[in-house]
C-alpha cells in the first residue's frame, strides 16, 4: 500500500516541479493538488459529521436516561445508529487514507534522485555506495539520496561522475542542476538546534500552523464545536507539540508540506462548510437541551457515587451475610431505598406477631432502613459488585422481594438452598399479563395476590405456558391501608377548599403525557378560570433525565406561577391526597389515588404501556384498559380539546365518583385494610411448617 502510494505521489511530485521549476514551489503545488483530489473525501467526511451531531441529541438522551447502565446505552445507541445507517467506525477512514500520504511524501522529500531527477535505479545505488565510502559509513539509511546530493554539491562531482557506470555523468548534471533551497531553506537538510540557523523557522511555522489549525477547527468544524474544552485544547497542544517534533526530525521539505497542508487545510475546512452548511441540517437548539439534560443526569449520577465507607459497608456486609453462623428465617430484598413502603406494613405485622428476625438486603447505600431504631430489623448493604454473588448463596427459608424477572437475567435462585421460598409482593395494582414481561413470575414459589384480576391472569399464563402452578395467596395492598389511614388522619383538611386543585401525573414509559402532550394539557387546563389550581409532577425518572424540559415548561408558564407550579420534591404525598382531580396517563398513581381519597382520575390515552408483547394470548381484558371509564374518564389524543371540560366536570361530580368508588376499591382488592395481617400469618405459617417436618 505504501510502495503503491510513493510510487503515484513521486510521478506527482516529478509533474509539480517540471511544472514550476522550484523544488519549494514543487512541494506547495503538491500539497495544493493532493488536497483537491482528496476533497470529495473532505465532503463525505463532512456530511458524516453532520450526521453524527444530527444525531447527537438523540444519543445524549439515551446515555441520561439510562445513566450508569453501560449495556443498555450500548445496545440502545447501536439501535439508532443501525436507523440511521450511521457508522461510526467510518469516521477514521480520512485519518487511514492521511498515514500513507504523509508516509508517502516523506519518501518522496527522502528520494529525490528518485522520484524528481528518475535518475535509474542501478546507477543510484551506486551513487549510494559510493557516499558510503566516502563517509565512511556501512549503511546512510533513507537520508542516503540526501547524502549524495549533499556531497555532490559540496564539491564532489566529479567523483560520482568519474564512476565507470553508462550515464553517471548526465546523472550528476542534473543532480547540480536540482536547487533544493526556498526562501533561503534548504530543503533537504533536516533542521537541528546544533545548527541554530533560519531552518528552525520550519518546525516554528509547523507549530505555529497546526495551533492555527485547531483554533480555527474548534470554531467551525462541526465535530470539534462540540467537544469539550479540554478535548479540544489538549488535542490541540499535542498537535501543536506533536508538529514541532516531527518537523526536527524529517528534511524541511516534509515541515514545509506540513506547514501548507495547515495553512490549505483551513481554508479548505471554511469551503466545506459553505458547501455543506452545518446549521441547515443540526437542529443546534435540541442539541443544547440534550446537553442539558446529559449534564443533569451525570451530576445526579456523580452524587450517587458510593463513598470509601459505604464501599467498605458493601464487602462488610456481604461477608456479614454469608457467615455460616448468621441463620437466616426471612430475609427482604429491596432493590432502593423507597421500595420499605411496600414491606412496611408486613414487617410490622410480623414483628408484631411473631420473634422472627427479619433480615434485610438493600442495593441502596443510603437506604433509611439503616436509620431504623428496630433490634429485630437486621440491615445489609450489598454493591452490584457482590449482589449476584449473594443471590446464589442465599441459605433461608423465605425470601421476599417485589423484583419480577427472578432466574431470567443476572439475580437467580440460590444454589446454596434448592428449597427456599420465594415470595413475590407487587408493587400496586394492575395486570400481571401486560405490565410484567413474559415469564417474569416464573421462578417464584409463591404470589401475594392484590386482587382477584392477578389470580385470573396467572392461573390462564400458566395454562398457556405450561408452567408449574405457582402457590398463590389472597393477600392485598398493605401500601394502600397505610395510605388510606394516612389520607383518613390529615389529607381531608382540604376537602371543603373553595380552590379546585388538579394534579397531573404523568407515567414513566414510552409517548408518556411529557413527551406527547403536555403543553396542550396544561395549555387547556389555563383556559378554565382563576378558581382551579393546577400542579404538575413528573415522574422522579423523567425529572431526572429531562430536566432541561421541566425547566422549559417552568420557563413558559411562569406568569402563571399563581395558578400553575411543577412539583419535584417527592418526599411527600400530600399534595396528592389534596387534589381534586388527577390526570394521568397509564402511572398506577391513578389508583393509588382515586382508591385513597375516592375522587375521581381524567386519563389520557397515550399508548397503552405494555411490557409483553404476547399479552393478547390471554383473552382477559386488562386491569387499567377495563377500570379507566369507570373510576373516571378516557380521553384519546385527537380530543384533548375536551379535557378542560371534562376535567370540570369530573370536580363538580366527585360526590357521585365517592360511593361508586369505594365499593369498587374494595371489591378490587383482597382484605381491604387487612392486607398486611394476613401476609403475615401465612409467612408465620409457613415458617411453622417447616420447623414441623423438621
Amino acid at each position: 500500500m505504501i510502495d503503491f502510494a510513493v510510487g503515484i505521489l513521486g510521478s506527482l511530485m516529478r509533474l509539480c516541479y517540471e511544472l514550476v521549476n522550484s523544488y519549494g514551489l514543487a512541494i506547495i503545488v503538491f500539497t495544493f493538488v493532493t488536497k483537491i483530489i482528496l476533497f470529495p473525501i473532505n465532503i463525505w467526511t463532512q456530511k458524516n459529521s453532520i450526521k453524527m451531531i444530527k444525531l447527537q441529541p438523540e444519543v445524549n438522551m439515551i446515555a441520561a436516561k439510562y445513566a450508569g447502565n453501560r449495556d443498555k446505552i450500548g445496545e440502545e445507541q447501536l439501535k439508532l445508529y443501525k436507523r440511521e445507517n450511521y457508522k461510526p467506525a467510518l469516521g477514521m477512514l480520512p485519518l487511514l487514507i492521511q498515514i500513507p500520504l504523509i508516509l508517502g511524501v516523506i519518501s518522496v522529500v527522502y528520494a529525490p534522485l528518485t522520484h524528481i531527477l528518475q535518475i535509474d535505479k542501478s546507477l543510484t545505488n551506486a551513487f549510494v555506495e559510493q557516499a558510503q565510502l566516502m563517509l565512511g559509513i556501512e549503511k546512510l539509511g533513507g537520508s542516503a539520496q540526501l547524502k549524495v546530493l549533499e556531497l555532490i554539491k559540496a564539491g564532489n562531482a566529479d567523483i560520482f561522475a568519474s564512476l565507470n557506470i553508462s550515464g553517471a555523468a548526465d546523472a550528476v548534471a542534473k543532480i547540480q542542476h536540482l536547487d533544493m533551497n526556498f526562501l533561503c531553506f534548504d530543503l533537504s537538510v533536516v533542521p537541528s538546534l546544533a545548527s541554530f540557523d533560519l531552518l528552525l523557522l520550519i518546525p516554528l511555522f509547523s507549530a505555529l500552523s497546526s495551533l492555527l489549525l485547531s483554533v480555527e477547527q474548534n470554531r467551525v468544524n462541526v465535530l470539534q464545536k462540540e467537544t469539550s474544552g479540554f478535548g479540544k485544547w489538549g488535542m490541540a497542544v499535542f498537535l501543536m507539540a506533536f508538529s514541532l517534533y516531527f518537523a526536527f526530525i524529517v528534511p524541511a521539505g516534509v515541515g514545509l508540506y506540513w506547514i501548507a497542508g495547515n495553512i490549505i487545510g483551513i481554508l479548505n475546512m471554511y469551503l466545506v462548510n459553505i458547501i455543506y452548511p452545518p446549521k441547515k441540517y443540526i437542529d443546534y437548539d435540541a442539541l443544547e437541551k440534550s446537553k442539558i439534560a446529559l449534564a443533569r443526569s451525570r451530576e445526579l449520577e456523580a452524587s450517587m457515587k458510593l463513598t470509601p465507607e459505604q464501599k467498605k459497608q458493601g464487602k462488610e456486609d456481604y461477608k456479614r451475610f454469608c457467615d455460616e453462623n448468621n441463620k437466616k428465617q426471612v430475609v427482604f430484598y429491596s432493590e432502593k431505598s423507597g421500595f420499605y413502603k411496600y414491606f412496611a406494613g408486613l414487617i410490622d405485622e410480623l414483628l408484631k406477631k411473631s420473634d422472627v428476625t427479619i433480615h434485610y438486603v438493600t442495593s441502596d447505600a443510603n437506604d433509611a432502613i439503616f436509620k431504623k431504631n428496630e433490634p429485630r430489623i437486621v440491615p445489609y448493604y450489598i454493591d452490584d459488585n457482590h449482589l449476584i454473588p449473594l443471590f446464589m448463596k442465599v441459605d433461608a427459608d423465605i425470601m421476599i422481594m417485589t423484583m419480577p424477572d427472578l432466574q431470567q437475567y443476572h439475580l437467580k435462585r440460590s444454589l446454596v438452598r434448592k428449597d427456599v421460598e420465594y415470595i413475590y409482593v407487587f408493587h400496586g395494582l394492575g395486570s400481571v399479563n401486560t405490565e410484567l414481561r413474559t415469564g417474569a413470575l416464573d421462578y417464584y414459589d409463591t404470589i401475594y395476590l392484590t386482587n382477584e384480576q392477578v389470580k385470573k391472569e396467572i392461573r390462564a399464563l400458566e395454562k398457556v405456558y405450561g408452567t408449574n402452578e405457582k402457590r398463590l395467596v389472597e393477600y392485598g395492598h398493605p401500601l394502600l391501608d397505610d395510605m388510606l389511614k394516612a389520607y383518613e388522619a390529615e389529607g381531608k383538611q382540604a376537602e371543603n377548599s373553595a380552590l379546585k386543585r388538579i394534579m397531573i401525573a404523568p407515567s414513566w414509559q414510552n409517548e408518556n403525557m411529557m413527551e406527547s402532550c403536555i403543553d396542550e394539557v396544561i395549555d387547556g387546563l389555563l383556559t378554565l378560570d382563576d378558581s382551579y389550581s393546577i400542579v404538575l409532577r413528573p415522574h422522579p425518572q423523567y425529572l431526572r433525565h429531562n430536566f432541561s424540559e421541566v425547566s422549559r415548561l417552568r420557563e413558559k408558564y411562569s406568569e402563571y406561577s399563581s395558578r400553575f407550579t411543577i412539583e419535584d420534591d417527592f418526599s411527600s404525598s400530600k399534595s396528592v391526597y389534596t387534589a381534586d382531580l388527577m390526570i394521568t396517563d397509564w402511572s398506577s398513581i391513578a389508583y393509588e389515588y382515586c382508591f385513597t381519597t375516592c375522587k375521581p382520575v381524567l386519563f389520557v390515552h397515550t399508548p397503552m404501556k405494555v411490557m409483553n408483547s404476547e399479552y393478547k394470548k390471554i383473552d382477559i381484558v386488562s386491569f387499567a384498559e377495563r377500570l379507566r371509564n369507570i373510576v373516571g374518564c378516557d380521553i384519546p389524543l385527537n380530543e384533548l380539546e375536551k379535557l378542560p371540560n371534562e376535567a370540570a366536570r369530573l370536580i363538580n361530580s366527585k360526590e357521585e365518583y365517592k360511593e361508586k368508588i369505594d365499593i369498587i376499591r374494595r371489591e378490587e382488592r383482597y382484605n381491604f385494610l387487612n392486607a398486611a395481617s394476613v401476609g403475615a400469618d401465612d409467612i408465620i405459617e409457613r415458617l411453622k411448617s417447616r420447623e414441623n417436618k423438621c
